[in-house]
């Protein structure tokens, strides 16, 4: 069966592939201070049009998030995430592992917003509470929205008022860019928007890793020391260095996302033509949409794709999610095959009736 489930079933990018077939046979210096991840850096800095960052090579997003916010929180400060926020769900509590509780705060689009998060705030005003410390976003969120420009300025405005950092989770980044006619974002938008993110690669072509920047002068300080010791320095460093100086080159990144993208297009142009509501509007390589059970049950013998909730006893919804490797040929082979079951099952509006 072809599979819808994730961005992450393939390899990496041919260019990547190439540049690691080159690197094998000559040495490297160690625990990512090679010449490969220095370019990477500087590629990364020259799109940011920000020299000040810090950048790190960490090899996975969960890896990525615990060794950052252990880093930057004191033992009696705590995060704020979305309730879908992957910190929150797929990370088997790797917070609060290290003492930091998480606020979880529903939200229907996976967003937060300066209103859903003082609440969290106006509670907890004192020493008898842990202190709200850290907001912790992901663009694209886990439901495939995606912040704009706007958005961002007011939320990160609102933390700096209140002494709030904010982390932005970027796995699946190059999406949210790639989807510039909405988000408004670009690259050099990005330090002046957070105090700290992170770029993906595993999710956005490259073999593995993602590439962590610190833009807050006080983050910087013994970081590495803090990476040694959650396991987040590699021997061969310049594995993902070299990736990533591959990734930043003739805007390599950002095509990746527009072509994960492209692939979901017909899947979700044949959803809205069957009258298929999705749980939310997403315009990255991610959707939801919210079958008749019936109608789930015979997509999943066909394809694998993603369980995530069941809006009532009828209805299921399921996750589907393109990479920029998704086969073309899949894509109109499930657009075909669906169709043929939307005339099989009858027509359905969002009762499923």
């Amino acid at each position: 069966m072809y599979s819808f489930q994730n961005d992450y079933s393939e390899g990496a990018h041919p260019n990547i592939l190439r540049a690691l077939e080159t690197i094998n046979y000559h040495q490297n210096n160690s625990y990512g201070l090679d010449e490969h991840s220095h370019a990477a850096r500087e590629l990364i800095q020259e799109a940011l049009e920000d020299y000040s960052v810090d950048i790190h090579f960490i090899a996975g997003g969960t890896l990525t998030n615990l060794t950052f916010i252990s880093h930057v929180l004191r033992p009696y400060e705590a995060v704020i995430s979305a309730s879908t926020g992957h910190i929150n769900t797929h990370e088997t509590g790797a917070i609060e592992a290290t003492g930091h509780k998480v606020f979880a705060l529903p939200s229907p689009d996976g967003k937060l917003t300066p209103e859903s998060i003082r609440p969290v705030l106006d509670l907890h005003e004192n020493e008898h509470w842990v202190e709200p410390r850290l907001v912790y976003i992901s663009n694209p969120t886990e439901l495939g929205t995606v912040y704009t420009k706007e958005e961002l300025e007011t939320l990160y405005a609102f933390c700096q008022r209140h002494h709030l950092l904010l982390y932005m989770d970027g796995a699946r980044l190059s999406a949210a860019l790639a989807a510039h006619e909405i988000t408004h974002l670009t690259f050099p938008d990005l330090p002046k928007l957070c105090d700290a993110f992170y770029i993906g690669g595993t999710k956005s072509g490259a073999m593995l890793g993602e590439a962590l920047v610190l833009v807050q002068d006080e983050f910087k300080e013994h970081f590495r020391f803090n990476m040694k010791q959650h396991g987040a320095i590699l021997a061969k460093g310049w594995m993902i260095g070299v990736q990533f100086e591959e990734l930043f080159k003739d805007n390599l990144y950002i095509e990746l996302g527009k072509e994960s993208i492209r692939r979901m297009q017909p899947m979700k142009e044949a959803f809205e033509r069957a009258g298929i509501p999705l749980l939310c509007d997403a315009p990255t390589n991610q959707i939801f949409p919210i079958f008749p059970n019936a109608l789930a049950e015979e997509i999943n013998k066909k394809y694998l794709t993603t369980f995530q909730c069941r809006p009532d006893a009828r209805h299921t919804c399921l996750r589907f999610c393109t990479s920029w490797l998704t086969s073309q040929e899949a894509v109109n082979d499930f657009v075909e095959a669906f169709e043929d079951m939307v005339i099989r099952y009858g027509r359905t509006d969002s009762n499923g009736e």
